[in-house]
């Protein structure tokens, strides 16, 4: 079957910034991770105007522990360039792909998918030429990690994702999840409603049924999920508020 997707301009990008932030409470147990200061500005306010360089024009933020105060701060998203709606966890935190599904009806039938800690400098226009109208139900972005930035997660081999596994890592896995896919709505079918669901388990099946495939790219990923990283964060947007996004296919 061929897919006919939208234009990048009418795909919209969930924002997934629901996260409690246990990691690094150590610095705030009150503000958000988004609302963390990164060179003098909220760490969102970077994020969103890199998807607004990169041609987004739609964006879902997807909130839950002290959600208020991100959609008090960004509001309806015209500050920066884009166009914002919000989808609520609710009283009960719903794990990633939770609140997706619950998002489901904001996004429609193909959307992007970014962790709310993380500052990705890649070609978005590139990657979704690689996967526009692909028969695949998702597509994930990889990085050459070799336990360098985090545990890799991901054995890609000869532009092929061939495993991942958050849980069950192994030798063979030199590649990491970046942080940034692309779904289509029938990826998320197999959850059922308010499932706290957790998206590393949706791509691992994914990925081993062969309905999800890959894009490698080859500048590093920056977050703040920790203290170390968040200061890592810090000096890279010192030394330059952006960079212009690059990314190599090898499909």
């Amino acid at each position: 079957m061929t897919h006919r997707d939208p234009p990048l301009p009418d795909v919209p990008l969930a924002l997934l910034a629901g996260g409690a932030g246990t990691r690094v409470q150590s610095v705030s147990r009150t503000v958000p991770k988004a609302l963390f200061e990164v060179n003098g500005r909220p760490f969102v306010a970077h994020q969103l105007e890199l998807l607004r360089r990169n041609g987004i024009r739609r964006v879902v933020i997807c909130i839950g522990h002290l959600g208020d105060q991100v959609e008090s701060y960004v509001r309806d998203g015209r500050a920066f360039g884009v166009d914002v709606q919000y989808s609520r966890d609710g009283a009960t935190p719903l794990g990633t792909a939770g609140a997706l599904k619950n998002a489901e009806r904001l996004l429609g039938p193909l959307f992007w998918v970014m962790y709310g800690d993380t500052y990705l400098d890649v070609d978005f226009a590139e990657v979704f030429r690689s996967f526009r109208d692909s028969p695949a139900l998702g597509l994930m972005t990889v990085f050459k990690n070799e336990n360098r930035l985090d545990q890799s997660n991901v054995m890609y081999r000869d532009g092929r994702l061939l495993a991942y596994d958050k849980r069950d890592r192994r030798r063979d896995m030199t590649h990491i999840d970046y942080g940034l896919s692309l779904l289509r709505r029938a990826a998320l079918a197999r959850l059922g409603p308010n499932a706290g669901a957790d998206l590393a388990d949706l791509y691992h099946d994914m990925v081993a049924r062969g309905a999800m495939q890959g894009f490698e790219v080859h500048r590093r990923f920056y977050e703040i999920g920790t203290p170390g990283t968040l200061a890592e964060t810090r000096k890279f947007f010192e030394r330059t508020p952006w960079t212009s996004p690059r990314a190599t296919s090898t499909m």
